[in-house]
């Protein structure tokens, strides 16, 4: 099990990119935080969620 803000996910075994193709997130307007680090755009694709990580997927926002 995994805990992606801060609700339990079965998402393990996949890499980042395809948890968030699969939940429909747009890369270009989050940030992810992997265990309470940062994880460059350019590691989703080989980082491999396992079972105890928590993630956080923080969205931009645009307003005026």
């Amino acid at each position: 099990m995994v805990k992606i803000n801060g609700c339990d996910v079965e998402a393990a075994g996949q890499t980042l990119a395809e948890y968030l193709q699969n939940a429909n997130y747009d890369e270009r307007t989050i940030v992810i935080e992997l265990n309470e680090e940062i994880v460059p755009k350019t590691q989703y694709g080989s980082t491999v969620i396992k079972d105890g990580d928590t993630i956080e997927i923080i969205s931009f926002m645009g307003g005026g």
